[in-house]
């Protein structure tokens, strides 16, 4: 079993976003799927209880019972959990980060983000573990996703290789209990999903 963090200590990043984006990805590869849901917001259940397929799996938790639920789910046969975390909570954070294959940090091209991911860093660094930056919700005109990513490049930290973009698909698809795969499954949405859903089993080997 493979596990990924969506990490982030500033909310409206779109953590959720990505974490149920990623999860129906290796759902629609018919990898047993399991999302993790640590927000007290709940926001990735609510949007599972909008939902008519069955999987992926949706548990909401506190990160105290994280070990467990991981527990429970390698024991049902999980192959992937993705972990969404709560914004401002440092014990969520670290919680996920330990129990990670793989931590996200989703960051918007914007000043606050590109401070807030700072706090996150130091988190990482905390646990010893390594982390790697995904641009999210960049515009689809004009440089500020190029200049993001050469801010990012100060904390000395990885990049991830595919952007994703600011798409109505994102909000249409969530609104409707869906992914942005099966909301328009030839969209640009799905195709940068894709994309990074490629490179993240190639980084855990899944």
């Amino acid at each position: 079993m493979k596990t990924v963090a969506i990490v982030g200590s500033k909310g409206g990043v779109g953590k959720t976003s990505l974490s149920i984006n990623l999860a129906v990805a290796a759902a629609i590869k018919n990898k047993e799927t399991v999302l993790v849901d640590l927000d007290p917001q709940a926001s990735a259940s609510k949007w599972k209880d909008s939902r008519e397929a069955e999987s992926p799996v949706v548990i909401s938790c506190q990160a105290s019972r994280l070990e467990k639920v991981l527990e429970t789910a390698q024991d049902g046969g999980a192959q992937l959990v993705v972990i969404d975390t709560a914004p401002h909570s440092e014990s969520s954070a670290l919680a996920a980060i330990r129990a990670a294959d793989l931590i996200l940090i989703p960051c918007q091209p914007s000043i606050l983000d590109l401070r807030a991911i700072g706090n996150t860093i130091d988190l990482v660094k905390l646990a010893k573990k390594t982390a790697t930056v995904v641009l999210n919700s960049v515009p689809t005109r004009g440089s500020l996703g190029d200049e993001a990513a050469d801010a990012i490049k100060e904390y000395n930290i990885p990049i991830a290789p595919v952007r994703i973009y600011e798409r109505t698909a994102f909000v249409r698809s969530l609104a409707a209990g869906l992914a942005a795969q099966e909301y328009e499954p030839k969209g640009k949405a799905a195709d940068e999903i894709w994309q990074l859903y490629k490179w993240l089993c190639k980084q855990v080997k899944l």
